[in-house]
């Protein structure tokens, strides 16, 4: 089978940032595109905890479907299997600089959360109590301020081969 584009990419190099992970469109001709929101390093940061990744996919996906300007245009928010980030669909032909000022929003939103996770109950979510709410708003926080405050260019594009 041939090789998906997401692991083309050399994870060695990869920094923690924004990426353009792919564009898809749609028989209907809408175009999709994946970001890769890269919180870890690979193989060199310690990955983030599976706990912690499941309540900041509740938090960031109740955000933003929840946002006045982007809603209808969030597609979806999940965490990667290996646990160095999430995915990020959005319609569009969107570039990483323009979902910034969201993605800045949304980190401060988790970070500063207290209360309740949205749909951390059995009716609504099947591992429920399988969450981390204060590691999950310390990853945030740290991304906020170490990565989404003042991303450089090896942080918005993959390195090159």
């Amino acid at each position: 089978m041939k090789k998906i584009a997401s692991f083309t990419i050399d994870h060695n190099r990869l920094l923690r940032g924004v990426y353009v992970s792919r564009r898809d469109i749609t028989p209907s001709g809408d175009v999709l595109t994946t970001f890769d929101i890269r919180m870890t390093e690979p193989n060199r940061q310690e990955a983030l905890s599976p706990k912690a990744l499941h309540a900041m996919e509740h938090l960031a996906a109740t955000y933003l479907r929840n946002d006045a300007e982007w809603q209808s245009r969030i597609v979806y928010w999940g965490p990667m299997g290996c646990c160095t980030g999430n995915y990020l669909i959005v319609q569009g032909e969107t570039e990483p600089a323009d979902i910034l000022p969201l993605l800045r929003r949304c980190f401060a939103f988790i970070a500063d959360y207290t209360g309740d996770i949205p749909g951390a109950t059995p009716r609504d979510c099947g591992n429920y109590s399988y969450m981390d709410a204060r590691g999950a708003s310390a990853a945030a926080r740290t991304y906020l301020d170490e990565v989404l405050a003042a991303p450089g260019e090896e942080n918005l594009n993959y390195p090159e081969d």
